[in-house]
């Protein structure tokens, strides 16, 4: 399908920066990525573990305060929607603002032990796998309200091949705020039969916006093919960056390939590699090669022979070639080493 539209959506208000994020964070420094929390009427701030109550903010909207007076005497059908995307700690500070609160909320409490149990069930988590008593517990948490609830219980209809009870759950969530919900439901457009490639760039722009990497790399795809959306290789390139700033491995192998072409950035192979080391720190076995070889070329032979390993071992076909040549330059000692290095390495793991 040719791309009909220019970006940003008309329909969706632009929060582009006019300058693209081209600095990512040195090697040397943690990944850290914030998302921007969605909470549609008001603010909480909440310490844990301190027994404080939840502030409530002063951006209520103007009609809420004019007609009720009190942040309490939200009908509740509003505070459940304001509420459904909340996360534990959130919701756990929205029951300490008031009584009304605490019992207005409390399907959503009940939402979130179920979310909990459904998560035990699905993965053996303490208790025998039970798919079946999983989705039980995924549903009763989204009949109580759960956005989150909804997002898995739709997964696990996904998984069994029921799409549209999935992509329906999908959208629930999406419309109450889950940027997982909202990312989930940009696929099952993009991948439907015929394809909405339009309509997917909307909610993975939403998501985005909210901070899921998953979205925020999906919208870049799809900015860069010109799917959905005219091609515009400086916002992809600028969308691969903040997805690979929020953890998502394709995105910096992606963001080290527009520093390492030019396309979207200024070329720069500094932060090429800078991005190229960090997605094969992180398991992606195309650049634990192209990084091998790098390294290779520099003369670390020992540490290209577990970059190479860790690819040929992720199923790369292209490192067996080199890996082979690696092995015949060291000494036996060296190979051990090199061995024993990529045996016990274990993926980096993305901490916001």
């Amino acid at each position: 399908m040719e791309a009909s539209k220019t970006w940003p959506p008309p329909s969706l208000p632009s929060r582009f920066s006019p300058v693209p994020h081209s600095n990512p964070p040195s090697s040397n420094k943690k990944i850290s990525a914030k998302p921007n929390l969605f909470i549609p009427a008001f603010s909480l701030q909440h310490q844990r573990g301190r027994g404080e109550r939840a502030n409530v903010s002063s951006k209520m909207p103007a009609p809420a305060l004019q007609s009720t007076g009190k942040f309490a005497d939200l009908p509740f059908d509003v505070l459940a929607r304001v509420a459904a995307a909340f996360d534990i700690p959130e919701l756990w500070a929205a029951s300490t603002v008031c009584r009304s609160w605490r019992e207005a909320l409390r399907p959503l409490r009940e939402a979130m032990v179920l979310l909990r149990w459904g998560k035990r069930f699905k993965h053996g988590r303490g208790v025998r796998p039970d798919p079946k008593r999983a989705l039980e517990s995924f549903l009763k948490g989204a009949e109580r309200g759960s956005a989150a609830a909804m997002v898995d219980a739709g997964l696990m209809y996904w998984e069994m091949g029921r799409k549209e009870e999935g992509k329906s759950l999908y959208a629930r969530a999406a419309e109450l705020g889950h940027p997982a919900g909202q990312c989930n439901l940009g696929i099952c457009f993009l991948e439907a039969d015929p394809a909405e490639p339009e309509e997917a760039v909307k909610w993975f722009f939403r998501a985005a916006e909210l901070g899921n990497a998953r979205a925020q790399y999906s919208l870049a795809l799809c900015l860069h093919k010109g799917r959905g959306v005219k091609c515009n290789l400086r916002e992809a390139a600028r969308w691969y960056l903040r997805a690979a700033e929020g953890g998502n491995v394709r995105a910096m192998y992606n963001a080290s390939l527009c520093y390492a072409t030019g396309e979207g950035f200024t070329r720069d192979l500094r932060y090429a590699r800078i991005w190229l080391k960090r997605a094969a720190d992180y398991g992606h076995r195309k650049a634990q090669f192209e990084h091998g070889l790098e390294l290779f070329s520099s003369g670390e032979t020992m540490k290209a022979l577990v970059y190479v390993e860790l690819a040929f071992r992720a199923g790369e076909t292209a490192a067996s070639h080199i890996r082979d040549v690696i092995v015949q330059a060291l000494s036996q000692p060296l190979r051990d080493c090199a061995m024993t290095s990529a045996d016990k390495w274990r993926p980096q793991q993305f901490h916001r």
